[in-house]
């Protein structure tokens, strides 16, 4: 056994089970926390310290705050290293519990809409392009440490990770929240950021718009009717951004509502209850 130190390690984990906050009193530990598939974890460390997920070095703040998520189906452990400038380690397994998802079943979809002709899929090859751009970004913000809200008082009507069936056909996963909604219905921002895109007529997901709440992490916001913010915009929580509509390809007027770490979908529902990291 090495020296020991104690390494300042705090994880909020996003799981509707725990909020850990954790200090260990020794350099090499390994501990396994319960949460679930589709979690962002939000950790928090001595600035100096490097970490690492399976290798990768992640992001910290000049306060500490790091962020990390975990997929919809991820199923193996992955190793969390703290390393202090001496080379002292903190090491945590995390291993996501599995999760039963719902089943839904919309039938009445256009044949226009099931298998879109050749410029559609150019379109829609285009409109990805954007969007996996805008969530590649790195930036410095540090608002995902400070918890979110809901963007609008609405009923939730979908939920993340269930699978969807057009006209009996299987489609891949939902990855938001659904909310229901009219026309026009304000949509706030959940977190401060940045704005990073909107369009306004993508081919699915019709006006779509994008915040940087840093460190990969971001909202996206689909089938809107209207944007009261551009790109490069500052917004803070709770200031109106944008409004409900039914443009791309929805059944109806709704806030379709995704969050990212980079391009790992997380679920808005588990996100909603973190707890700011400073406390």
């Amino acid at each position: 056994m090495g020296k020991h130190r104690t390494i300042l390690l705090k994880l909020y984990i996003v799981s509707g089970l725990l909020f850990a906050n954790v200090v260990s009193t020794q350099a090499e530990t390994v501990s396994s926390e319960p949460f679930f598939q589709g979690s962002l974890i939000v950790g928090k460390t001595k600035p100096e310290n490097t970490v690492t997920l399976n290798g990768n070095k992640i992001k910290v703040s000049k306060q500490g705050d790091y962020a990390l998520g975990f997929s919809r189906d991820e199923k193996n452990n992955s190793e969390l290293l703290i390393i202090s400038p001496s080379g002292e380690t903190e090491k945590r397994l995390l291993k996501p519990l599995k999760r039963n998802y719902n089943i839904q079943r919309v039938n009445g979809i256009s044949k226009k809409i099931m298998n879109p002709n050749k410029k559609a899929i150019s379109r829609v090859g285009e409109d990805n392009k954007k969007i996996r751009a805008a969530r590649q970004v790195d930036s410095d913000l540090t608002a995902f440490s400070q918890g979110f809200i809901a963007p609008i008082d609405g009923i939730i009507t979908g939920v993340y990770g269930s699978q969807r069936y057009y006209n009996g056909v299987p489609k891949t996963p939902h990855y938001g929240l659904d909310y229901a909604g009219k026309k026009g219905d304000p949509v706030k921002s959940p977190a401060d950021g940045k704005i990073l895109m909107y369009v306004a007529d993508m081919f699915y997901s019709g006006g779509t718009m994008i915040i940087d709440h840093g460190h990969g992490v971001t909202s996206t916001f689909l089938h809107l009717s209207d944007s009261y913010v551009k790109e490069g915009d500052d917004v803070k929580q709770g200031e109106l951004i944008a409004a409900v509509g039914a443009s791309g390809r929805a059944t109806g007027p709704h806030l379709d509502w995704r969050v990212n770490w980079f391009n790992m979908r997380l679920d808005p529902a588990l996100v909603l209850k973190l707890k700011p990291s400073n406390l």
